[in-house]
């Protein structure tokens, strides 16, 4: 798969956050407490979305332990290694019985050429996302944290993410988090930046976890 994946470099990310400071309470905590960050990147196509599947719902150290079975067990993470596999032999690398359907349902689409990841450049966000949840076990959260971190996609939200909501609900100083409809209709304020946004915020959230920032007081 070839990518234009634009890069962005500290001082770009910088002023997009100041922009967002300077127009919203929640954006102006959060970057008052949290040193500049980079952009998450990660590997997109096929290997990339496959990986993420992998990672739902388990814990990052579980996450990695099961890749680098499928890794290895693959040799090679491509449709048509995935392909050679039945689902029983799937599952021994750590695989759940519905991620071995997802993963190979996957691997169908694109060998089959219904699925083409060079064909999402051309798309914008909104059919991005539409095109990648069309696929079995690809929710919203999945396609638009692929589209930020393995397209560079700038005006993304992932509003179902609880670290996002616990970090909002932290910058506010609320009793109870937004629900992801209330935090997608809040986060439309930080357009067109919403990916940085939504960057500041888990670094913001880890600050806060880690005890580097103070969570303002409840008024």
């Amino acid at each position: 798969m070839t990518s234009s994946y634009p890069e962005y470099s500290l001082q770009t990310l910088t002023e997009a956050r100041h922009w967002l400071a300077a127009r919203c309470e929640v954006m102006a905590r959060a970057e008052a407490a949290t040193p500049p960050v980079g952009w998450r990147r990660r590997p997109g196509g096929f290997a990339g979305l496959t990986k993420m599947i992998v990672e739902q719902q388990v814990s990052v150290a579980a996450a990695a332990a099961i890749w680098r079975r499928v890794e290895a067990g693959l040799g090679c993470v491509t449709p048509e290694a995935v392909l050679a596999f039945n689902e029983p032999d799937l599952k021994v690398f750590g695989l759940s019985a519905p991620k071995v359907r997802y993963v190979r349902g996957l691997a169908t689409a694109v060998y089959s050429g219904a699925f083409d990841f060079d064909a999402l450049e051309a798309l914008d966000d909104a059919e991005a996302v539409e095109a990648l949840i069309a696929l079995n076990g690809v929710g919203r959260w999945t396609a638009e944290t692929y589209l930020m971190f393995c397209h560079g996609r700038l005006d993304l939200f992932p509003a179902a993410d609880v670290a996002l909501q616990e970090a909002v609900r932290v910058a506010e100083a609320a009793e109870t988090r937004r629900t992801p409809k209330d935090l997608a209709e809040r986060a439309l304020r930080w357009r067109p930046y919403r990916s940085v946004a939504a960057h500041l915020l888990w670094a913001y959230y880890g600050a806060i976890k880690r005890r580097e920032a103070d969570a303002p007081s409840k008024t």
